[in-house]
């Protein structure tokens, strides 16, 4: 059986993610722009300005994948963060153009990929290698996530359910892993769909709530104060 893990994203599925997040920024005032995100130390401004340096990023393993030719995501960590901060206080007519115009070069490029090109192997920022296809579920996370981070009326619970099928268990895995050294001893159980997985063995206590409320939770966005069971202290990770 073909798990939602596995299943590529559909480039549409991004699309539609993509102009979410557009109509959303365009409906923020110019004063919201240096109001606080829900990321500490970051602004609105500097989660626009990661959501457009991103998509740029990815044009790169893009550009990899359909040439052949070796293209790091980003050139530095340096140079990505420097590039956070320098685009954070612009106005929101800038950050909006930004994040329209490197959207639609992202997505572009995405539609004239050949088949050979996304079975080609790239890596992330991080040295793992992925098949190209994956690139556009790392875009996803991006948009959906940080569309949150904003701050301004989205929330976990307005995540497609395909997204929240496939963020949940990804979630748990990489918590696990995560955590490996010093492992929790809980089980995440959905309360509206059939999820459930350990993090950590024998586990002790069971966390459930809806699927996107566990998943908000695990990835550091709410506290879980929706969520029944009681709640270990989680690393900042993701």
């Amino acid at each position: 059986m073909t798990t939602a893990s596995q299943t590529p994203v559909h480039l549409d599925t991004v699309a539609e993610a993509t102009a979410r997040l557009l109509d959303t920024i365009r409906g923020l005032d110019e004063h919201a722009v240096t109001e606080p995100s829900l990321l500490p130390g970051w602004t609105r401004g500097h989660v626009l300005a990661h959501l457009a340096r991103n998509a740029d990023s990815l044009v790169n393993l893009l550009l990899w994948a359909h040439t052949g030719v070796e293209i790091p995501q980003y050139a530095s960590p340096f140079l990505r963060d420097a590039d956070i901060e320098a685009g954070a206080p612009r106005p929101l007519a800038e950050q909006l153009a930004d994040n329209d115009v490197a959207a639609t070069r992202f997505l572009g490029l995405a539609r004239s990929l050949t088949d050979d090109a996304w079975r080609a192997q790239v890596r992330t920022r991080q040295g793992r290698p992925i098949p190209a296809t994956e690139v556009l579920w790392m875009r996803l996370q991006e948009v959906e996530i940080h569309h949150v981070d904003l701050n301004a009326d989205y929330h976990p619970a307005d995540w497609p359910a395909s997204f929240v099928a496939r963020i949940l268990p990804q979630a748990t895995a990489d918590l696990t892993r995560l955590t490996a050294d010093t492992p929790l001893a809980i089980t995440i159980q959905a309360t509206d769909t059939d999820f459930t997985a350990p993090i950590g063995p024998s586990p002790t206590d069971t966390i459930s709530g809806p699927a996107a409320s566990l998943a908000a939770w695990l990835l550091g966005r709410t506290p879980g104060t929706d969520l029944t069971g009681p709640l270990p202290t989680l690393p900042a990770w993701k």
